[in-house]
């Protein structure tokens, strides 16, 4: 059976220190990286959003222009 030395538990002890160190610094790149992405995330809602407010602003306009032409035909029908 083999014995366990000073030498190898501090070895051991490093190992898992270093470990631990590489672990903490890949977290916080992965918390780096996924606020990124939250801010992209963002600007794409805030487009998509921009972008279905002007289709119905657009399409009230195009409705509301047809209804005003339907009642100029109905209440004037010879003009």
């Amino acid at each position: 059976m083999t014995t366990v030395t000073d030498a190898d538990l501090k070895e051991l002890k490093d190992l898992i220190t270093t470990g631990f160190t590489k672990l903490e610094v890949n977290q916080a790149r992965i918390e780096e990286k996924l606020n990124g992405i939250d801010k992209r995330l963002e600007l794409v809602e805030t487009r998509i959003n921009t972008q279905t407010n002007w289709f119905v602003g657009a399409f009230a306009a195009l409705v509301g222009g047809l209804l005003a032409l339907l009642g100029k035909f109905i209440l004037f029908p010879n003009a």
